[in-house]
């Protein structure tokens, strides 16, 4: 089974890298194309036995199952590059949230699916999302699954919730750290602790939460209130938190619904507006 990934940016290349690395193919079973070439070379020097095709073309022509790892933006032109050499019994993926199946399934004569990667997975942990276009199999699902596995736990979501999921899958690494970052800030602002120490104290205690949560001991709920006696620090801490917060998650889930629809309006309408 050849696997072949077009585009190898900041997700593209931690997929391909991740599932290499957790020997969910061989190296040898690589093609990748990429528009930043020095990217794709160091790439097979890391993978010896990785091919670094000449353009896309060629890694859709060579591929069982083709990962298009590219914006938005750019899609348009990759869809026009690949279109003409793929076959039906081939599988082209999509890892952007905004290209949708029935888009893929117009332009494309394969099988198609999409999943949402997370940065996480380049530790073999968190969530790969996965949806699935009407011409799989259930044979290509199941290997589809099984790649995914490979470096996450896959989750089947229906592609209308794909926003949603993404927020709390890809997206919420990025909001862990930002809040952390702020919560070490106030550390060194208002107690004046070193950076290092404030830093390495709260990545510690996050780990430790993190393990405590996922061996089923605690529940988020138990946890809070295991650590916040009535009375105490914590809970007059925890509705400060409550009040500083306010509707903050409604409204970051509101703002990137809103720009997830406005990127599939684009995507949509250069299709739409392309010469006949």
């Amino acid at each position: 089974m050849k696997v072949g990934f077009i585009g190898a940016g900041n997700m593209g290349g931690l997929l391909l890298m991740s599932l290499l690395e957790a020997g969910a193919f061989a190296a040898t079973d690589a093609v990748v194309s990429t528009r930043t070439p020095p990217r794709a070379q160091r790439l097979a020097e890391r993978f010896p036995g990785l091919t670094v095709a000449r353009h896309n073309a060629q890694t859709a022509r060579e591929s069982d199952i083709v990962f298009l790892c590219v914006r938005p933006s750019d899609f348009r032109g990759v869809a026009a590059e690949i279109a003409p050499v793929l076959r039906p019994d081939q599988i082209v993926v999509s890892i952007a949230s905004p290209i949708s199946i029935g888009l893929m399934e117009r332009e494309f004569p394969s099988k198609i699916a999409k999943i949402i990667p997370s940065v996480v997975n380049a530790g073999r942990r968190g969530v790969t999302l996965l949806m699935f276009g009407s011409r799989l199999t259930e044979e290509d699902r199941t290997r589809l699954t099984g790649l995914c596995a490979a470096v996450s736990r896959p989750v089947e979501i229906d592609e209308r919730h794909v926003r949603a999921a993404s927020d709390l899958t890809s997206c919420s690494p990025a909001f862990f750290a930002f809040l952390l970052e702020r919560l070490i800030e106030a550390a060194v602002a208002e107690a004046g602790l070193e950076r290092d120490l404030a830093e390495r104290m709260v990545l510690e205690t996050l780990s430790g939460t993190a393990a405590l949560l996922e061996s089923g001991r605690f529940s988020l709920r138990e946890m809070r209130e295991r650590v916040s006696v009535p009375g105490g620090i914590t809970a007059a801490a925890l509705e400060e938190l409550r009040r500083g917060l306010g509707d903050t998650f409604e409204r970051v889930f509101r703002m990137t619904h809103r720009k997830f629809a406005g990127d599939v309006e684009k995507v949509e309408r250069a299709f739409s507006l392309r010469p006949r």
